[in-house]
């Protein structure tokens, strides 16, 4: 089914469900998700953030994907099933989680995620992050490496980055995770902005041929964060999706 354009109609209230958390992106700023777990929060939908180690909660360490992997695991054992809305890189942790442990993700809500095998430009930014990964404590003392990851990694993001830091998003941009995506079983809705250059439309195209069964809305215009720059759309989509038998 291709992917469709628009916005859903304003769905009302939900009912009990799943425990939902979001993930968010490499960095993220609390107020640029307020609006969207607030509508949420109106409809019904008491999404609880997390912090990610090692990038936002204010720890240090050095993690691979398989490291958030076990780390998300520990954060949902609590609950039977849980919801993910996971955004870029926690879009990534998501799609490694769903199809690592399956029998816990009720529903996987993907908000323009990274995790799609890389294609031109992107391809070579995927191969410097995987020499940057095996070379480790050698880019914090090479100019010339500090000066490749701040061109391949958004400049924000890697002025923020602590040397520890820049070796977590190297481990993770080094993943390839299409040949997980045909064992995703959880009911998938993509959300993806029309004009994203971060991670590009075409990109999010082949994640939702390759997740069966999955449902893929391109929010038109909106680029790489359309929870902040089309907020009700977003929650509308979510809403909706929550609320599908």
């Amino acid at each position: 089914m291709p992917p469709r354009k628009g916005v859903a109609k304003t769905p009302g209230t939900v009912g009990t469900m799943s425990k939902i958390f979001i993930l968010h992106g490499w960095t993220y700023q609390t107020e640029t998700w307020r609006s969207l777990r607030e509508m949420l929060k109106e409809r019904g939908l008491e999404a609880e953030f997390l912090l990610i180690p090692g990038l936002t909660d204010g720890t240090n360490p050095i993690w691979t994907l398989d490291d958030y992997v076990e780390w998300l695991r520990s954060r949902t054992a609590e609950y039977g099933k849980v919801i993910l809305i996971g955004h870029s890189n926690g879009g990534r942790i998501s799609l490694a989680f769903a199809e690592k442990y399956p029998e816990k993700v009720e529903r996987l809500i993907l908000e323009d995620s990274a995790g799609i095998p890389a294609m031109g430009l992107r391809a070579l930014k995927r191969d410097v992050f995987k020499v940057i990964a095996k070379i480790g404590g050698a880019v914090t003392k090479s100019e010339v490496l500090r000066k490749v990851l701040h061109k391949v990694a958004r400049e924000s993001d890697y002025q923020r980055a602590t040397p520890e830091m820049r070796r977590t998003m190297a481990n993770l941009g080094s993943v390839d995770l299409g040949p997980i995506f045909q064992r995703i079983k959880a009911p998938t809705l993509i959300i993806w902005g029309e004009k994203d250059t971060t991670t590009p439309l075409a990109s999010g195209k082949i994640m939702h041929e390759k997740i069966r069964g999955s449902r893929m809305v391109v929010i038109e215009g909106a680029r790489h964060s359309p929870h902040i720059t089309h907020t009700k759309e977003v929650a509308d989509l979510i809403t909706e999706e929550l609320t599908r038998p």
